[in-house]
């Protein structure tokens, strides 16, 4: 059988990553994935403690190299969120991950730092590991990352060193919260949970969800994950979308599924982004009352109007979250 260091084009070890296509396809090239079956990394690190997971998680989406631009969307969102998520984008890029986080907490916020391993060697993850840690962020979300569209910067070497499992582990012993992801819907649908209780055993300290169709497939997820020994705190994701094109940003992505009956409601609603940011709050509530999972993302583009506007749509959802006893 091929291994993952030679035979996975983003030299994933410990895989499969997220973005497996509904068929089995890899997403980076015309091929099935070469992990029909998990490959769980080891028990390495013992005695991690978890993390402290928030209640509402809040995806940050600003303009990049945009300093003013990344406070106002830290203001909007910093009263109705317990963190803010900042992400990486292989089409995209943005100031280095501690200068963000400065940024952030300059304006009063906790952030939570996603490290991705497709532009960064070891050495450099190693660095910016070290960096947030001196920079007071507390939690990392440690992830392979998505591949570089062909059509996206080709000239662009992706270096993969690590996987997010391996990173995971490295931020762990370095002594920071070590998040990770997992996407309950992309196959092997049946390997994702003891995948993700594998991650915990090598340190992982809080898991974050991607989006699926309904919250019943969460539930399921959960179940399966604790039988399989799972303990650390998970953060679920809440879509927030209020028109066709956020909508669609995140339909767009492998792994992550929206329920089509309800985007097809927000959609025809006479008032979409109310009718957006009450789908959002109702996700959240059936999640919340899922034994495991302590907090949602509020996750995707939120709107089409701007990055001001978009983080309004998701203050309003988290605000309307906080409010709820479940």
């Amino acid at each position: 059988m091929l291994t993952g260091d030679t035979a996975c084009p983003k030299r994933m070890v410990f895989g499969p990553c997220g973005g497996v296509r509904p068929d089995g396809a890899c997403e980076m090239v015309a091929m099935p994935c070469v992990f029909p079956e998990p490959v769980l990394r080891p028990d390495r690190v013992a005695g991690v403690a978890p993390g402290t997971a928030p209640r509402v998680l809040a995806d940050v989406s600003s303009p990049p190299f945009d300093v003013a631009g990344l406070r106002r969307v830290a203001t909007l969102l910093r009263d109705s969120s317990d963190a803010l998520l900042v992400g990486e984008h292989h089409n995209r890029p943005d100031f280095p991950p501690t200068v963000v986080a400065r940024i952030l907490q300059d304006e009063g916020c906790r952030p939570w730092i996603t490290l991705a391993c497709r532009d960064r060697n070891r050495v450099v993850l190693e660095q910016e590991l070290r960096g947030l840690q001196l920079s007071g962020v507390d939690t990392v979300l440690c992830v392979t990352g998505d591949g570089r569209g062909p059509d996206v910067r080709p000239d662009v070497t992706q270096v993969w060193d690590l996987d997010g499992p391996r990173l995971a582990e490295l931020a762990a012993s370095l002594g920071l919260c070590a998040a990770v992801p997992e996407t309950p819907t992309a196959p092997p649908i049946v390997g994702r949970p003891a995948r993700l209780a594998a991650k915990e055993r090598s340190g992982a300290g809080i898991a974050v969800l991607n989006h699926v169709r309904e919250p019943g497939q969460v539930a399921r997820f959960m179940a399966q994950a604790h039988a399989a020994g799972l303990t650390i705190p998970v953060v679920a994701a809440v879509a927030a979308f209020t028109d066709a094109e956020s909508a669609a940003a995140l339909q767009r992505l492998p792994g992550l599924e929206l329920d089509p009956e309800v985007v097809a409601a927000v959609l025809a609603s006479a008032d979409p982004v109310a009718a957006g940011i009450s789908a959002a709050v109702d996700e959240a509530a059936a999640l919340l009352a899922i034994d495991g999972v302590v907090g949602v993302n509020v996750s995707g583009l939120a709107s089409s109007r701007g990055w001001d506007h978009a983080a309004e749509v998701k203050a309003a959802i988290g605000a309307r979250i906080k409010e709820l006893v479940v």
